[in-house]
């Protein structure tokens, strides 16, 4: 269907540009990107958020999706649990323009969806193409205005899971077109929950999933939607973005922007990444001896960065993931990043604690230039003889321009199920089948395998 861009909205073209076919090669890149969240969810199994959602859902009918860790349960069900394990352990992809992680929300979503609907692999597989077209495409639009005090993980992430539970149900333009609109009139996330102990960021993913999903169900019974509520004078620009980009949400493009998601290797936040690089960068090869001689470290990034992550005295593993100092600390102390340096109990390790209070911070007006299009960091460590160790990141690992190969993906999903308590068997045939979903892959096949996952 063709649109005319000069009589209809922001959000009807936004629709025809998601509803264009979905190649091999993106197919290929959805599968890599679902394996690489289901190794996030199941790490996050053991923790204890995990245990109260399962708790809640338990209570729930049984229905036709699989629940991780709960079995077969309705598709809100379902999105409540997977759709928040998969950011429980700040593992999850990211989109440095748009500044969110599409995964955690548009994967659950296109995957109970297809379950739901009994649809193919390949259907699951362009849902979840589309879910970050939309998901990437409203949040780089947002702005860093908004991004200041909105989660725009949850405020894309409910177009993006709309336009995955849209796809699978294969409605058609305009009804695609409503079912963003309902989604982005009731769309949110506010930020303040990092200021407190609090596991809401994660339940805030988890109510965009859902969110998206209702509103995919309301469009395909013919319930309409605001058409403008992205660039209408009371729309989601208009309350909540005072620096919005909206050419931005239907840009031309040369490919489809999963293309462009980074991938995490490191358990914390994206904005320490290139810190930790450069830190790696700078020890390289250096002798044990050499690092007990360290007498400070200076990093220098962008200042969102700090106002994220400048937390000398983290008190809890979630607050370690949001803490330069420990980041760097805990390589000094442990070396190369594992999960069990971002716990509670690492909170309390007196080496972690005395090279922490040896760590300074500043910004770094080229780096907070660069930013968003490029997370960087320096880090000089100054050792006792005088001698300076130094090193520099524009991108961190992960990023296209640095990017994980399939393998590092792989590794790093084994990694996670075995943190989180899965079999090495049960977690090999997940990953294989998650990625045989490009090539014809059976989704039946995947979902007998989820439904083991205790």
């Amino acid at each position: 269907m063709a649109i005319d861009p000069h009589d209809c909205s922001l959000t009807a073209q936004l629709s025809s540009l998601l509803l264009r076919p979905v190649d091999a090669r993106a197919r290929a890149r959805a599968a890599l990107l679902l394996v690489d969240w289901l190794g996030c969810v199941l790490a996050a199994l053991r923790q204890p958020l995990a245990a109260q959602l399962r708790g809640v859902v338990h209570t729930q009918p049984i229905g036709p999706a699989v629940t991780l860790g709960a079995g077969h349960r309705g598709v809100a069900d379902a999105l409540l649990l997977n759709g928040a394990l998969g950011n429980m352990l700040e593992m999850d992809d990211v989109h440095r323009g748009a500044i969110l992680h599409p995964g955690p929300v548009v994967i659950p979503v296109a995957l109970a969806a297809a379950q739901a609907q009994r649809a193919d692999a390949g259907a699951l597989l362009d849902a979840v193409v589309r879910g970050y077209e939309a998901t990437i495409r409203v949040g780089r639009a947002l702005g860093r205005g908004h991004y200041r005090y909105w989660h725009p993980t949850s405020t894309a992430g409910a177009f993006g899971a709309a336009a995955a539970a849209a796809s699978v149900l294969r409605l058609p333009v305009d009804a695609m077109t409503d079912a963003l609109g309902t989604a982005g009139s009731r769309t949110g996330g506010l930020w303040q929950m990092r200021h407190e102990p609090v596991p809401t960021k994660s339940l805030h993913n988890a109510e965009a999933a859902r969110s998206g999903w209702l509103a995919a169900q309301l469009a395909q019974a013919g319930v309409r939607g605001p058409q403008r509520i992205l660039e209408g004078e009371q729309g989601l620009f208009a309350a909540t973005a005072p620096d919005a980009a909206a050419q931005l949400v239907v840009a031309e493009a040369n490919d489809w922007l999963i293309h462009d998601t980074s991938l995490k290797p490191w358990p914390a936040c994206r904005h320490a990444h290139p810190a930790i690089d450069a830190m790696l960068d700078a020890l390289a090869a250096r002798a044990q001896a050499e690092v007990a001689c360290v007498e400070r470290v200076e990093v220098r990034t962008y200042a969102e960065a700090l106002r994220f992550c400048d937390r000398p005295l983290p008190r809890s593993g979630a607050q370690a993931k949001f803490s330069l100092q420990h980041a760097l600390a805990s390589i000094l102390a442990h070396g190369r990043p594992q999960l069990a340096h971002y716990t509670d109990e690492s909170c309390d390790d007196g080496e972690v604690a005395q090279w922490r209070a040896r760590v300074v911070v500043s910004e770094d007006a080229g780096c907070s230039q660069r930013f968003p299009a490029h997370y960087g960091a320096s880090v000089a460590v100054h050792l006792a003889d005088g001698r300076q160790l130094s090193a520099a990141r524009t991108d961190a690992w992960g990023d296209p321009e640095c990017p994980m190969s399939a393998a590092d993906v792989i590794a790093k999903a084994s990694a996670l199920a075995q943190w989180g308590g899965v079999s090495t068997e049960l977690a090999r045939a997940l990953i294989e089948q998650g990625l045989a979903l490009a090539d014809g892959g059976s989704l039946d096949a995947l979902d007998t395998l989820l439904a083991r996952v205790a």
